[in-house]
């Protein structure tokens, strides 16, 4: 009722940072990152990208409170490539797989308008 719409929760404020990073002190070669106005989608695709990465040790995600959405993601690495390099690497490689995943979804989607339109012109 007098709640915002659902999308102002994703929207950025003047001056508000999408991503603050910080080092870890406690382990080496690890980060914690916080992602503002974003979710758990966000959240754990990176999370599952950068598990597969051969350099990361450790990546976890977590929201910490459900009404705020604001993620953060802790990774550690094996210090050949930097924890910062590694996210942007995962980010490279999910928007690359994305995109992939639109071409081949609109094209599937022309397929089948195109196998529609000839069935009903039988």
């Amino acid at each position: 009722m007098n709640a915002p719409d659902r999308f102002e929760l994703f929207l950025l404020g003047e001056g508000e940072k999408k991503v603050t990073f910080e080092i870890e002190t406690r382990v080496p070669n690890a980060a914690l990152f916080t992602f503002n106005k974003e979710d758990h989608t966000l959240g754990n695709l990176l999370r599952a990208k950068l598990t597969k990465s051969p350099h990361v040790l450790f990546a976890a995600y977590q929201v910490p409170h459900p009404l705020f959405a604001v993620f953060k993601l802790r990774v550690q690495t094996d210090g050949e490539i930097s924890p910062k390099e590694a996210v942007v690497q995962a980010c490279n490689d999910l928007v690359k797989e994305l995109q992939t995943l639109d071409q081949e979804f609109t094209k599937e989607w022309e397929l089948k308008k195109i196998s529609q339109v000839q069935t009903d012109a039988y």
